[in-house]
């Protein structure tokens, strides 16, 4: 097991609100509000929401509050639902609110869009499980879980914190940034979510965490991950799940440790679909960081091994990135007051 899943659980610590919310250290490790990644592994992700935010209370339990919309897509039903959440509560434009509303707004909002994924992830014709039962849990990642499945196994537990910890924030990525641009005008704290989760569940980045899945699929089943490798590179000119991180980054290594310690089955088809792309792709001149797989693709090996369908994944993605949305959205409400 690597140095970093081997770190000590983390102790609650009062949140670096001053420091920048996404950063990389000289020895190449993430950092969030200050922390190195090796502090943060294993917070629970309602304190880690808390952590990146400034708060320390951290995220609230969702509200009981039934999907409004189901259409059968979860992004849908996620985007719908958190649009009618600002006539519902009387959410008012950021220029407007003070920062401590601004974060509690985003606090029930996030806690929602767990909520809401959870809901739409059930399915329609399933019965919701009693709010009774949700309660008993004890943090957010539980209720997810309870509310989603009727159950919540520590090993999911586990397994989903890590996951929301990979992709919790990753600077200024194409969601972060809309998330922001929509504060910058202005919008309310539901919106702001809304928009970015519209572009999160596009195919190019919350949806490659399905379709790295499927090349580790396809190259289990016939036993040829070079050959597999090749022709996904040479017919869409890049492989999902790889690139595109940082040098090393050490998320991809925490997600890789979890899928070991889950036991995920297509744990070996993974490595050798890693060691194909990279042998493939330096004979093509790929850099390094550019050809290592990133945590899109062992995320996407963990939530399988969760019994988490494709089409879900994404959602899954989506709900750890409120943390990180929910920081920038309050970094520029900070602008908007003066």
């Amino acid at each position: 097991m690597c140095a970093v899943m081997a770190a000590t659980p983390p102790e609650r610590v009062r949140p670096e609100s001053d420091a920048p919310i996404f950063s990389v250290d000289g020895d190449g490790e993430p950092r969030y509000r200050g922390m190195p990644l090796g502090r943060v592994v294993g917070m629970p992700f309602d304190q880690l929401w808390g952590h990146l935010v400034g708060s320390a209370r951290g995220l609230p339990p969702a509200e009981p509050y039934n999907l409004p919309v189901r259409t059968g897509d979860t992004r849908v039903d996620v985007i719908s639902a958190l649009a009618q959440l600002a006539p519902a509560w009387s959410y008012r434009p950021l220029s407007e609110i003070s920062p401590s509303l601004a974060r509690d707004n985003l606090a029930r909002a996030s806690a929602m869009t767990l909520s809401f994924v959870a809901q739409s992830g059930r399915g329609e014709h399933v019965p919701a499980v009693p709010q009774r039962e949700v309660d008993l849990a004890s943090t957010v990642t539980e209720r997810f879980l309870v509310r989603w499945r009727g159950s919540a196994d520590p090993a999911a537990v586990r397994a989903l914190d890590a996951f929301w910890l990979a992709v919790a924030e990753n600077g200024h990525s194409p969601s972060t940034r809309t998330a922001r641009l929509a504060a910058e005008v202005g919008s309310d704290v539901a919106s702001c979510l809304a928009a970015a989760v519209a572009v999160a569940g596009s195919p190019f980045l919350g949806g490659a965490v399905a379709r790295g899945l499927a090349v580790v699929e396809e190259a289990e089943r016939t036993g040829r991950a070079r050959a597999v490798v090749e022709a996904y590179v040479d017919r869409y000119g890049a492989l999902p799940g790889f690139g595109e991180g940082l040098p090393a980054d050490l998320r991809a290594r925490v997600l890789r440790e979890a899928c070991v310690s889950a036991g995920a089955r297509h744990l070996e088809a993974a490595d050798a679909v890693v060691a194909a792309a990279d042998e493939l792709l330096a004979e093509r001149g790929v850099s390094r960081d550019e050809r290592a797989p990133n945590t899109m693709f062992w995320g996407a090996v963990l939530l399988d091994q969760l019994g988490v369908a494709p089409q879900l994944m994404c959602a899954l993605y989506v709900c750890g990135r409120t943390a990180g949305w929910s920081a920038h959205v309050l970094e520029v409400q900070a602008t908007l007051r003066g």
